[in-house]
């Protein structure tokens, strides 16, 4: 007989990006280690992005478990402003391009719902699913996954009045996390996030990360166990297609503000300049949601007419368009608080089999996973000849048909393997 776990979670299909892939393979691969996840997720949410195409990865017998949310993102619309709905998906504009309605939404999201917008549904998410495990007995493990970090406060809660076993995955840091500094965070704000990350942190039988940086910072704030499981690809996500014609160097997913290398975007201005065969062959491929930010910088160097800007598109088209890409871009954010940051996309891309161009902060956990792999070159954000050097050396590859990657142990990052790594850890608690 199958161990039932219950599983609560704001992103679940119809959502679109990456915070739905973790906990959907993670559903989906569950069963083979004879454990039965029952999924509660909101019954109305305002998903930023939507997937129809995901929905069909959800298989028939699992169990799930909805219930209704109230959500202060429902009346951006009210303000007719394209800045407002785009902040609902994470797209918040440099702070110097931050209109007055966006400070005023920044800083109303910061201070007035602790720890996010989601906060109203803890209470009667509590209340709901101490009535069903009362009736479900046979269910004596709960696992939140955040952000949004109010799942974990439902987790909490059940906790608190049930004593059941919990189980708090971190998608992402909390407190440290790049944007909280864009929130206008008053003093008694910031302590309240923190006061909050602590008593989760230490209540809580185990917690899940997904990098080395995040359990270092994590084992500062508590003493209870800290498993590292990463996110990963789905080698059954992962179709054969023909390579772009074109050299196409490809960034697939969000990119926001903050993730703006100038030193790349220079770097690409001064190869077409200086190389007639670069330049003919040269594309740059945007595949997702691009902030404003980064269209006008690309504008800045001159890159518009050879950017192939698609938009955003379904999680199966995404990865056809990582297979067919030349290379790979991925930025993070140049920051020390983003160190700890590993893009999930990092994973899908490395299964592509195409090669990386990793840009972002000292020390990154991410740099790390792609030297292991082989799966990549990696550069400095003040690093623009050494980003010119890989341009270049990828370039000369692609002209002799012969650019591709010869990656090692990707086995560990199958999303099967780390639902195994997961169901050690249920077993055990």
């Amino acid at each position: 007989m199958k161990e039932r776990v219950l599983i609560i979670s704001y992103y679940w299909p119809p959502a679109g990006g990456p915070g739905v892939q973790r906990w959907l393979k993670f559903v989906k691969y569950l069963p083979d280690f004879n454990i039965e996840p029952i999924v509660y997720i909101p019954d109305n949410p305002t998903y930023p992005i939507i997937d129809s195409e995901i929905s069909k990865e959800v298989k028939e017998e699992v169990t799930i478990l909805r219930n209704s949310i109230k959500e202060p993102y429902r009346f951006a619309d009210l303000f007719g402003s394209k800045k407002a709905k785009a902040m609902s998906a994470g797209m918040i504009s440099n702070h110097r391009n931050q209109t007055k309605l966006e400070k005023i939404l920044l800083w109303i999201r910061g201070n007035m719902f602790i720890p996010d917008s989601r906060v109203g549904w803890v209470t009667p998410s509590i209340k709901y699913l101490k009535e069903y495990l009362k009736n479900n007995p046979d269910i004596t493990k709960v696992i939140t996954t955040g952000p949004p970090h109010s799942m974990h406060l439902i987790g909490k809660g059940l906790k608190k009045d049930l004593n059941i076993k919990w189980i708090a995955d971190f998608r992402d840091p909390w407190t440290t996390i790049g944007y909280h500094k864009e929130l206008k965070l008053s003093k008694r704000s910031k302590a309240a996030h923190e006061q909050l990350e602590i008593e989760v942190l230490n209540t809580a039988d185990h917690i899940i990360v997904t990098s080395k940086g995040t359990r270092k910072e994590f084992e500062t704030k508590t003493n209870k166990p800290i498993s590292i499981i990463t996110n990963g690809y789905d080698i059954t996500d992962v179709p054969k297609v023909a390579l772009d014609e074109k050299f196409t160097i490809a960034h697939i997913g969000s990119f926001l503000s903050d993730r703006n290398p100038r030193v790349f975007w220079k770097a690409l201005s001064e190869l077409r300049k200086e190389n007639k065969a670069f330049k003919d062959a040269f594309e740059l491929k945007l595949v997702g949601r691009v902030s404003d930010d980064i269209l006008e910088t690309i504008k800045e160097f001159k890159l518009d007419s050879c950017t192939n800007n698609q938009g955003y598109i379904n999680h199966k088209d995404s990865l056809l368009q990582m297979r067919s890409s030349q290379v790979l871009l991925l930025v993070e954010i140049d920051s020390d608080d983003t160190k700890s940051i590993i893009p999930g996309k990092l994973f899908e891309y490395m299964a592509s089999e195409r090669p990386i161009l990793a840009i972002g902060p000292e020390e990154s956990d991410f740099f790390e996973i792609i030297q292991q792999t082989n799966t990549g070159k990696i550069a400095l954000y003040s690093e623009k000849d050494k980003i010119r050097d890989i341009i270049l050396a990828y370039f000369d590859l692609y002209q002799q048909n012969k650019l591709q990657v010869y990656a090692m142990g990707l086995q560990y990052f199958s999303r099967k393997r780390l639902t195994e790594r997961l169901a050690a850890i249920i077993d055990k608690l």
